[in-house]
């Protein structure tokens, strides 16, 4: 809840900073007349309403868990995330539009170093608040901080190759170079906006995420306890800076409830201490098998029906099937 409010906190502020940018580029865009400078201004205005837009939806995921969403309400990012992906491909494809129709109807430039140096400073802002949001957005899982934190490397990359396609323009005097430049950042565009918007859709339907599966059973597996001797049918689904764990986890047959119980909060506690305290669990205590006793790595167990044999190391493989491992 922290992280959450403190990411909308962030948000607010990229907001303010989103529309000081827009400013900067409008007047830079009256000074020169220049289309690939209309380009990058047209691609803040995308930037102010995804921001806004991101805003909301940090806003809405920061609520707590109630009746209606017992899950919380983390996947307002993930549509949040997708709203801004369409947005950005929309305005690649005004900007390829308008590079075209420059070909047929060209305009004249002015001012072109003083716009140049306007478009460094520029720059040099959306660098700096794409490094700290991509960071935050990391380490508060938020998709929506790091969606936001893209869009302003985006315009890092694009405002940056208009201030070099201006002073490429000033040193050989071809007005084509802006409309080039302005087409090539189009399909830049165009293509990094279908990424976000694949991203989130991702995350509204719950696709897998294998990176985050392989982490948590690394994790697992460096500190594996003799009592669980098998673990399988894990998914593992965020929503929003919220991790939520399903799992079967195998015990021995005899335990009884508290025994079990012991057995799942030391499991859960070893998952919390590396991802945070924000991880919900569902886990469903199985009651362990002869066949598991190959597997299994309890040194002293009077119940055995047959020796150790193999310690089976879990894996991508094993533990997402719902089926009780063996030999």
């Amino acid at each position: 809840m922290h992280s959450a409010k403190q990411n909308l906190r962030v948000q607010y502020i990229v907001t303010a900073l989103s529309i000081l940018v827009f400013i900067l580029k409008g007047f830079t865009y009256y000074l020169t007349h220049s289309l690939s400078v209309l380009s990058d201004t047209l691609e803040s205005v995308v930037n102010i309403a995804a921001t806004i837009v991101g805003s909301y939806s940090l806003y809405v995921a920061a609520k707590p868990k109630d009746t209606d969403h017992p899950y919380g309400h983390g996947k307002a990012e993930f549509v949040s995330a997708a709203f801004q992906g369409t947005l950005i491909v929309g305005v690649g494809c005004l900007i390829i539009y308008k590079a075209f129709d420059s070909f047929v109807h060209p305009v004249s430039l002015h001012n072109l170093e003083k716009g140049a140096w306007l478009l460094v400073l520029i720059a040099l802002i959306n660098i700096a608040v794409a490094i700290v949001l991509t960071k935050m957005g990391k380490k508060n899982n938020s998709l929506a901080i790091i969606s936001t934190g893209k869009l302003f490397q985006i315009d890092f990359f694009t405002t940056a190759s208009v201030a070099i396609g201006i002073v490429l323009l000033l040193l050989t005097g071809n007005d084509k170079i802006d409309a080039i430049i302005a087409l090539a950042l189009g399909v830049y565009v165009i293509y990094d906006g279908f990424k976000i918007v694949r991203q989130s859709l991702a995350g509204i339907m719950d696709e897998a995420d294998m990176v985050l599966l392989e982490e948590v059973i690394a994790e697992i597996n460096l500190s594996r306890n003799e009592k669980w001797i098998d673990l399988h049918n894990l998914r593992v689904i965020k929503y929003g800076a919220l991790m939520h764990i399903d799992c079967h986890l195998t015990v021995p047959w005899y335990y009884n409830v508290n025994e079990a119980h012991e057995a799942v909060d030391q499991f859960t506690e070893l998952i919390k201490n590396r991802f945070g305290a924000s991880v919900e669990f569902y886990i469903h205590t199985d009651g362990c098998m002869p066949f598991s006793c190959p597997i299994c790595t309890i040194q002293f167990c009077e119940k055995r029906k047959a020796p150790f044999e193999k310690k089976l190391d879990w894996n991508l493989e094993n533990v997402l099937k719902d089926i009780k491992h063996q030999l």
